[in-house]
């Protein structure tokens, strides 16, 4: 009986301090790598993807320019208490160039959407890569050893004239500096008419699906020349559309299901048991909108742009332009939680949609333990909400704004009348600097952001610390590649 009285109290300790997290944390600023001059932005280089691997010891980074950056995690040293949790470039390679499609007359650019990773099955990584129309396969492997004396190649590889050979000798293997080595394994081409928006990984390891404005296709990893059509929303007549896909994902768990958002602000669950092709939904999430907040923007700020199951596979996240939304796979009428992300732009609407910022499309992202989530707003902010507190903190990942290793303070944004001295006006936000991508480490607290002007000062590495045992750290990676980063101590 002590004993079972013994584990509630600490499972009700360890929840106490687990809903007080936003509440128990610091962020600082660190710079490990020398300070670079700014140099132009090139478009090329602004990341639009970021992807933590399984374990989290791997991040990949895809950019306009069609390049992936992989960046591996430092093993922890006791010499080098800050270095804990700090990512440092592993492999860098061409995934895509730019096409042109002759029967459309249209240029097809090298942008990288997404990238997933593929569940490792043995030494080896893998990992899917898309533009807008053509996904590929990676195979990222490591050599630290070559074979040396062979009897009929020289050193070079070629082959030796049998007249010299006189003796036979046992080839070996001799160590070797660490070569990362990546390779192309399947190409999978033609599926999509539209542009690529998402790709999804099936918990059965073997299948993964891919989706455009208005189509969804499954395929298998091993075939390359089809795939199957699972949901076609394309009307006979182009003129009767009225939404378009916007973001899908498999459950984690369970092979069978998965979800689409749309433009219109709704989810589909979808069960391949059903039926071939899922037209029919299994579950419709959509909440009524209220008739006195309709305007001309209504339909454009519902928009979800991003939907992640949670790790537990019992809840959905998605973004849309003013809020995230936590729904409960059990409950279809309405989001069990909404948090408003930057509610004080509602008036700012109109010249947000002269400029096209209307139609940003943010990510979110949970932590390991659902417990947290994490999104992007404008001026370089990054918001995280506690599920259980309901607390929030906006904070800026930018360098400008913060020192070495200087305690990075929350963010206020103030609409009107008095103000603090840290507070900044709604009128002073920079429109042009956007967090638009970001992940979260599977099992620690580290995650990654990219922001979309400026790929010369992308956030670093940040170390999260309990405020008691310490602080943390927040360190950019090499100028151009590095996405933000934060670690619990």
């Amino acid at each position: 009986m002590e004993r079972e009285l013994e584990t509630r109290l600490r499972a009700w300790m360890e929840g106490r301090a687990e809903s007080r997290w936003l509440e128990k944390c610091q962020w600082e600023l660190a710079e490990p790598h020398p300070e670079t001059t700014q140099l132009e932005s090139v478009r090329a280089d602004i990341i639009s993807t970021v992807e933590f691997n399984h374990t989290g010891e791997l991040l990949a980074t895809g950019d306009k320019g069609g390049r992936v950056v992989i960046f591996q995690r430092e093993p922890e040293s006791k010499n080098a208490p800050h270095s804990q949790g700090e990512y440092d470039v592993y492999s860098t390679f061409q995934s895509h160039e730019p096409e042109f499609d002759y029967l459309k007359s249209l240029e097809i650019e090298e942008k990288i959407n997404k990238i997933k990773w593929l569940p490792q099955q043995n030494a080896a990584h893998s990992l899917l890569s898309t533009n807008d129309k053509t996904i590929k396969l990676w195979k990222i492997t490591e050599r630290d050893k070559r074979p040396e004396g062979y009897n009929l190649k020289d050193e070079e590889g070629k082959l030796k004239d049998l007249s010299t050979v006189t003796s036979l000798q046992v080839p070996v293997l001799k160590p070797m500096d660490l070569m990362v080595e990546v390779s192309p394994r399947r190409v999978f081409a033609n599926g999509h008419t539209y542009h690529i928006n998402s790709i999804s990984v099936n918990s059965d390891c073997e299948t993964y699906m891919s989706a455009d404005d208005l189509r969804i296709n499954l395929w298998h990893l091993a075939i390359t020349d089809r795939s199957f059509n699972i949901v076609d929303i394309k009307p006979a007549n182009m003129e009767d559309l009225t939404e378009v896909i916007t973001a899908s994902e498999f459950h984690p768990h369970h092979c069978n299901l998965f979800v689409y958002s749309s433009s219109k602000g709704s989810l589909r669950l979808c069960d391949m048991r059903a039926a071939a092709l899922c037209d029919k939904h299994s579950k419709l999430f959509e909440e009524p909108e209220d008739p006195s907040n309709r305007s001309f923007f209504s339909e454009i700020i519902s928009s979800v742009s991003d939907v992640k199951f949670s790790h537990s596979g019992r809840y959905m996240l998605t973004r849309d332009y003013l809020t995230v939304k936590v729904w409960d796979l059990n409950m279809e009428a309405r989001p069990i939680e909404t948090y408003q992300v930057h509610d004080y732009l509602r008036s700012k609407l109109c010249s947000l949609y002269e400029n096209d910022c209307i139609f940003d499309k943010f990510e979110c992202a949970w932590n390991g333990s659902d417990s947290v989530i994490m999104t992007g707003a404008y001026n370089n902010f990054f918001r995280m909400f506690d599920r259980n507190t309901k607390r929030d903190v906006t904070l800026e990942a930018s360098r400008e704004s913060s020192k070495p290793r200087a305690v990075l303070k929350p963010r206020r944004v103030c609409v009107g009348g008095k103000r603090r001295r840290d507070d900044i006006s709604v009128d002073s936000l920079d429109f042009t600097k956007k967090i638009l991508h970001t992940a979260w480490h599977p099992a620690e607290n580290i995650i990654a952001i990219a922001g979309h002007q400026q790929p010369v000062h992308l956030p670093g590495q940040s170390e999260l610390r309990d405020a008691l045992g310490g602080r943390g750290a927040l360190s950019p990676m090499p100028p151009a590649w590095g996405p933000g980063l934060c670690s619990w101590i």
